[in-house]
This record gives structure tokens, C-alpha cells and sequence, in this order.
């Protein structure tokens, strides 16, 4: 089973860091309002950025990172993502 660690924009803007082993199903969660209580009022969100681990543990530990990110950093990695997905 693959794991994911992921941020989500939020429709005010706002970043969103979590870890989840089925990303499709996530973002849909989030978008149903049934997510993350953060993300309930700030729909819908769209996928930015996703890291594959093989462990949840590896998964978690990159949100654990992620999360002490400065927003600053945040967006330099999606737009490093971004650029990956287009090459």
C-alpha cells in the first residue's frame, strides 16, 4: 500500500499539510466537508503537491516536516512539484 503526504490550497489561499493512503479519496473527503475541520470552511481545495512513501510511519513524518514549513517554503515546494509534473 502506498502512503501520501499532500497539501491542498484552500479556497481562501490557505495551505493544508496532511498524510493519507489513498489520495483521490482524500481530496474528495475534504471537498464533501467531511475532512479536516481546517478545511471545512475553506472549500473546495485543490491538490498542489503529494510525496509517495511505502510506510504510513515515512508519511507522517514528512507532514510532521512539512507542517513546520513557513508558507514561504510551502509554496517553493509546490512549485517545484509543479515544474516536475510538467517536464
Amino acid at each position: 500500500m502506498k502512503n501520501y503526504t499532500y497539501i491542498v490550497e484552500c479556497s481562501d489561499g490557505s495551505l493544508y499539510t496532511g498524510w493519507t493512503n489513498d489520495i483521490k479519496k482524500r481530496i474528495k473527503t475534504h471537498n464533501q466537508g467531511k475532512g479536516a475541520k481546517y478545511t471545512r470552511t475553506r472549500l473546495p481545495v485543490r491538490l498542489v503537491y503529494t510525496e509517495e512513501f511505502p510506510t504510513k510511519q515515512e508519511a507522517m513524518q514528512r507532514e510532521y516536516q512539512i507542517k513546520h514549513l513557513s508558507r514561504k517554503e510551502k509554496l517553493h515546494l509546490v512549485q517545484i512539484y509543479s515544474r516536475g509534473k510538467n517536464t
